[in-house]
Formats: structure tokens, sequence, C-alpha cells
């Protein structure tokens, strides 16, 4: 029957084309909202592997999450470096990583940090930062490079770069009077990190003050800044989080945040959710349009094939066949029209990955179809089985009521 079915197809060669080109496009807009809503989910999530804590100046927890970590927006207030020494020397913390945003290099977002950065920051399967060229900063004069900035401004070793002021694409003064010298160049994260150009901490603030001179700078004997824009802490142990907050939180020396990632992550997607059905929904529609497309095109078809249908009752086919072969039709159509739209995916995310990565940061990996997946593809096909039934039963009726009509 399926045999017969494509024979039959074959013989509508542009109303089939059409039809499968229609399934295969809201396919892949149905299957592409889970991909990209998995695949930033998973993002998000690997960037912040290991760290404990967020601290920063009070603002809302969402803000300070994607500014400091995720490089999106900004921070309109600092905190004060004698806040960030007095919460890093506490005992139940290990490790703390200052942070300084505000500045770009050709909208690459410039971060300032100490050395801190290399050794304690893990992402992904707490998997630490490792140099592809070079080595961490050592001096005031020294800039490290992640890879997809060392990638897009074409710097090397040794070569020069000038840090302007502003973020987010957007410039308003270069400091052309404190050049930088790249030291160093990160391997691929698949995190915000590739895109950051990081720099010391007093390297910045010297810039920012107007001083001249690039020096080595003594972390031990002054402060490297007067503020900070974040700070990330990873503690001794893991349940003393939720009670650090609360004491970040209520600080009394000034107003402070403190988020736990995961949690702050969590709440992020239960808001960002409502868009997410929304654009399922709309994908759904598109899908259903595609099959009420097919079963238009089907349903048009039945009178034209009225000839065909009585050359197969001529040959003994009865009316239960006539019913099979309309459902097979459609069976596969759906079918080719589902994996067409699943092979239209794997196709734009190859093309599209450079795109995507030098525009967002995010890395599109090429994956099996997850079980979710499956499920939407699933459903496509049986959708358009059941819709094919009308047509099929409409061409059973006819072909019934053909073979007991005697004609004279």
């Amino acid at each position: 029957m399926i045999r017969l079915a494509i024979k039959s197809l074959m013989n509508r060669r542009a109303s089939v084309v059409l039809t499968v080109i229609a399934i295969a496009v809201s396919v892949t807009l149905l299957l592409a909202v889970e991909r990209v809503r998995e695949q930033v989910q998973s993002h998000f999530a690997n960037t912040v592997s290991g760290t404990d804590l967020i601290i920063g100046a009070r603002t809302g927890q969402t803000q300070l999450l994607l500014s400091s970590v995720f490089h999106i927006g900004s921070m309109t207030n600092n905190m004060s470096w004698e806040s960030f020494v007095d919460i890093s020397e506490r005992p139940e913390v290990s490790w703390a990583i200052p942070m300084s945003l505000g500045d770009s290099v050709q909208g690459l977002p410039v971060v300032a940090t100490t050395n801190a950065y290399f050794e304690h920051f893990k992402y992904g399967d707490k998997q630490a930062l490792e140099f592809s060229q070079g080595s961490a900063f050592a001096s005031d004069e020294e800039v490290v490079l992640g890879a997809d900035a060392a990638e897009k401004l074409s710097k090397i070793i040794d070569d020069e770069i000038i840090i302007a002021h502003g973020s987010g694409g957007i410039s308003f003064s270069e400091h052309e009077e404190h050049p930088l010298t790249v030291t160093g160049v990160l391997k691929r994260t698949g995190t915000p990190v590739d895109q950051a150009v990081l720099v010391t901490l007093h390297s910045l603030d010297m810039i920012h003050s107007g001083e001249h001179e690039h020096s080595e700078h003594d972390h031990h004997n002054e402060a490297p800044a007067e503020s900070i824009s974040a700070a990330l802490l990873g503690l001794k142990a893991k349940p003393l989080a939720l009670r650090l907050q609360r004491q970040i939180n209520t600080y009394d020396k000034e107003p402070l945040t403190a988020l736990l990632p995961g949690m702050t992550l969590q709440e992020l997607w239960k808001t960002l959710r409502v868009f997410e059905q929304a654009l399922t929904a709309i994908s759904a529609m598109v899908v259903l349009i595609g099959l009420l497309g097919m079963l238009t095109i089907m349903l048009a078809s039945l009178r034209e094939r009225r000839r065909e249908m009585a050359v197969l009752r001529a040959v003994g086919a009865g009316p239960g066949t006539i019913f099979g072969l309309l459902l097979s039709e459609a069976l596969v159509l759906t079918v080719v029209g589902a994996f067409s739209g699943l092979l239209l995916l794997y196709g734009l995310q190859w093309s599209l990955a450079g795109v995507i990565q030098s525009q967002t940061g995010l890395i599109f990996n090429t994956t099996w179809p997850s079980i979710s997946e499956w499920w939407r593809i699933a459903l496509v096909i049986t959708a358009g089985f059941m819709l094919s039934l009308i047509p099929a039963w409409r061409a059973y009726r006819q072909s019934l009521a053909d073979g007991l009509t005697v004609k004279i």
C-alpha cells in the first residue's frame, strides 16, 4: 500500500513538494523553539558552574546575574572595595573574584579583575580556564583575551589594544593614552568568557583616573580599585550559602545584594516561561496550518482523481483499499515533511552557528534529537494521520457510491 501511495504521489509532484515544504518549515519552527530553549538554559547553567554566591550593590538579582556573568545590561551602582575585602575574608569564604565592568573594545565587554579569575572561575562541569596562547597578566599594562575576542579583534600575543569607555556596543571615548599589550588568549569555553577582554582592576582604575604611567601593582599594599561592580564567591561548604546570603543582604555598611546563581536562573526561566509557551503555541498553529494545507490539497484533488479511483476499482480494489491508499498518502506526506523539517533544522543550525556565536556568544551544539523533540515529531505525524481520515472517508464513500451506480 505504501509503494502504491508513493507512486500515486509521484504523479502529483508539484502539489506534493509544496505540501512537504509547508510541513517541513512548520516542523522546523516547532523544533527550533524547543532546541533554543534547551540550549540557552544549558548555556546559562554551564556559565556559572562552581560559583556559590554573586554579590554586588543593591539591585535586582536577575539584573546582577545577567550583568556580572553574562555581560547583558549594566550595573547602576558599585560596591566599595572595603566591603568586598570584609566579605571575602570571612571564614566561610574559600575564594573571591572581584570584577569591574562598563568598558568595551569594539563592542566586546571589558572585565577588570585579578588573577583569582583564572585560578577559580569554573564553567561547564567545573572546568577551569586554560590558555591557548601566552599566560595571565602580570602587570597593569597587560590584557588577556577570550577566544572570540581574539578572533574578532584579530589580535595575537604582544599586540596592543585600546579600551573604550562604554558598554553594549556603544563606546563614548577611547583611552588612547593607555594602550595595553596582549599577554594571553584563553581556550574556547562556549560561555561569555570567550567574548571578554580581561584587564587588571588597577589598570582600569588608573585609566579612568587619568594616570599616564603603568606599573607593577602590589595588591597587598593598596586597594587595586576604589569600587567594583560585582564579585563571585566560592564557599568552603555549600550549606553555608543561605546563611551568608542573608548576612550580605542585611549588610550594615552599605546596601548589597547576594544571590544564589542556580536559584536566580530558575526564577529567570519561570519569568520567561510565558514567552516560551507563547512561542510554542504559535509554532503549533503554524504546524496545524501546514497540515490543513495538506488536507485542503487532498480534498481538492478527490474530484480530479475519480478516474484514478475508477481504474483501481476496475482492477479489483475495494472501497477499503481506496480508504487505505488515502491514509497511506497522507502518512507518507507527513512523515517525509516532519523528517525534512528535522534535516532543515540541522542545516540551519550548522549554517548559522558562526553568526549566532559571534552575535550572542551562544554555541548551539549539534545533538541527536531529545525525547521532547521526538514527542513533537510523533504528535505532528499523529495529527497528520488524524486529519487524513477526512479525505480517506470521503474517498471511501465516493468509491462505494460509484461502485453501486448503474450506468446506462
